[in-house]
């Protein structure tokens, strides 16, 4: 029964996202190892990161920018269709070490800018955004760097981030269901954790004109290093 801890952890990550734009997905699937099989981590991470995200954007649809949406559906489908077959041939017992390498480095190395004229960068951003998340599940903090040039608004990147993270997560669910994995089998624990998400994302959303950024990015950063951290070590002392 461990497993529905995931629940209420869900909730708060949701909220967490709802008020800062991203960080959601991140601590929720380096707490998922040791709670559900290696295989069912990124499936079960990409079905509850689409609600949260489709929620949070429906809660602050005023701000959907929808020129965003077909470049990077466009990148999302090859993205997906070449993780997948990266993703097959993966040794799930090093999947969640692999993930917290790559969330130590994405938290703490600056991104590259992405240089480009038009929707080039969201085609991009798509490619290598749903490519990279059928391997290591929460990639938002890749793209918000890309969005964040185009605009700056506090409520226009949150909500935007949450456009294309829903397609992004749609795009992987899709892809996880033609390679055969059975939702169905955590219908009871996806199910909580989908209101729990929805849920977090009203709650996040309503928090967000109270709570300063502040010094919060410094701690969320030392946060999510030790979770990521803990993800490593379990792998070699499990």
């Amino acid at each position: 029964m461990s497993e529905y801890w995931l629940i209420p952890i869900s909730l708060l990550t949701s909220a967490m996202a709802g008020v800062f734009g991203m960080g959601g997905g991140v601590p929720l699937i380096t707490l998922m190892p040791g709670l559900v099989p290696a295989v069912a981590i990124i499936p079960l991470h990409a079905a509850t990161q689409l609600a949260s995200n489709a929620s949070r954007a429906l809660f602050g649809w005023r701000h959907i920018d929808t020129s965003l949406i077909a470049p990077f559906l466009i990148g999302g489908v090859l993205g997906a269709a070449l993780g997948a077959q990266l993703f097959q041939q993966l040794d799930l017992q090093w999947l969640p070490a692999l993930m917290g390498v790559v969330i130590l480095l994405i938290t703490w190395i600056p991104l590259p800018a992405v240089h480009g004229l038009g929707n080039w960068p969201l085609v991009l951003l798509g490619f290598y955004q749903t490519g990279i998340g059928m391997l290591i599940g929460a990639t938002g903090p890749l793209g918000a760097a890309v969005l964040a040039r185009r605009q700056r608004r506090r409520d226009w990147l949150v909500v935007n981030t949450a456009v294309y993270m829903s397609s992004n997560h749609l795009i992987k669910m899709l892809a996880f269901l033609l390679m055969g994995f059975a939702f169905a089998d955590y219908g009871l624990l996806l199910s909580g954790m989908v209101v729990g998400v929805v849920a977090g994302s009203w709650l996040g959303t309503w928090l967000r004109r109270f709570v300063p950024e502040g010094d919060f990015r410094i701690w969320f950063k030392l946060i999510i290093s030790l979770l990521a951290v803990r993800m490593i070590v379990t792998v070699f002392f499990s």
